[in-house]
């Protein structure tokens, strides 16, 4: 039979006991510390300073490299403008102002900047003097992990190559329906599908089966690295002429009608 303790016996136990689980709570802190700053290093890229995702374009330029080489064969789609087919134009080509907007389709702020401005940004090209160029990126993917921006990007192409407006009202679509950032949705070739059913005349043979073969998708990774070649380092990025436009003050998106001020100040357009 075991004997029960004595008093200082029990003290000790108790003693040992209280340490024992004030290092079990200062583990579990730690590992809290970590994921939190795990966490914290994925999504740094949605802070919004100044609303802008930073993006780490080395180590994704590295990826999109090695995937564009280790891919069968280049399908550029039509309607592709741009040095080797990786700027999609939206708009008169003929315009003779440009806005160049840098995007990424698994940034959340990006999402917002589409959500304030996206109808503003079209209604910008109908008069034909400024046209929208797009530069799209994949960063997102090597930094939050898995592939939603390569295949969305990749979806995106075999949108354009039925037309520009299907890739307009596609992208649209695709803002509009961004999963969180944490989750992986467009990594899903069934979900955006599921979602290019929201276009009318979109989901033609030829688009299902380019985006189930993966057909556009060596052009996306081309597109990447056409975005990790140019100065910007993050996204959503807009310049007019050249010129940078600002997209939030402090948290919140400007305002359709400062955006499109700063627009054709930009231009000089009034």
């Amino acid at each position: 039979m075991a004997q029960a303790p004595s008093k200082q016996q029990a003290k000790r136990i108790t003693a040992r006991e209280r340490m024992q689980e004030a290092k079990r709570r200062e583990q579990q802190a730690a590992r809290r510390r970590q994921r939190i700053v795990v966490t914290v290093s994925a999504v740094a890229v949605l802070a919004l300073a100044g609303g802008v995702a930073v993006a780490i374009n080395s180590a994704s330029d590295k990826n999109d490299k090695s995937s564009a080489a280790g891919a069968a064969s280049l399908v550029v789609p039509a309607n592709a403008s741009g040095t080797n087919g990786t700027v999609i134009t939206y708009g008169k080509a003929d315009a003779p102002h440009t806005m160049a907007i840098y995007e990424d389709f698994r940034c959340p702020v990006c999402k917002h900047f589409e959500a304030a401005n996206g109808e503003t940004v079209k209604k910008l090209t109908e008069d034909g003097q400024i046209k929208v160029e797009f530069h799209l990126a994949a960063f997102l993917d090597k930094n939050l992990g898995g592939k939603g921006s390569r295949t969305a990007l990749a979806a995106v192409g075999a949108a354009l190559n039925e037309g520009t407006d299907k890739f307009k009202a596609f992208h649209d679509v695709l803002y509009a329906n961004q999963p969180d950032e944490r989750e992986d949705g467009f990594g899903d070739v069934n979900h955006i599908l599921d979602l290019a059913g929201q276009v009318p005349g979109l989901k033609t043979d030829a688009f299902v089966k380019a985006v189930q073969d993966g057909t556009y998708a060596p052009w996306a990774a081309k597109v990447n690295e056409e975005f990790n070649k140019s100065d910007v380092t993050g996204t959503p990025t807009v310049k007019v002429d050249g010129k940078q436009i600002t997209l939030f003050a402090g948290n919140a998106a400007v305002p359709a009608e400062q955006f499109t001020a700063q627009v054709k100040q930009a231009a000089g357009l009034r």
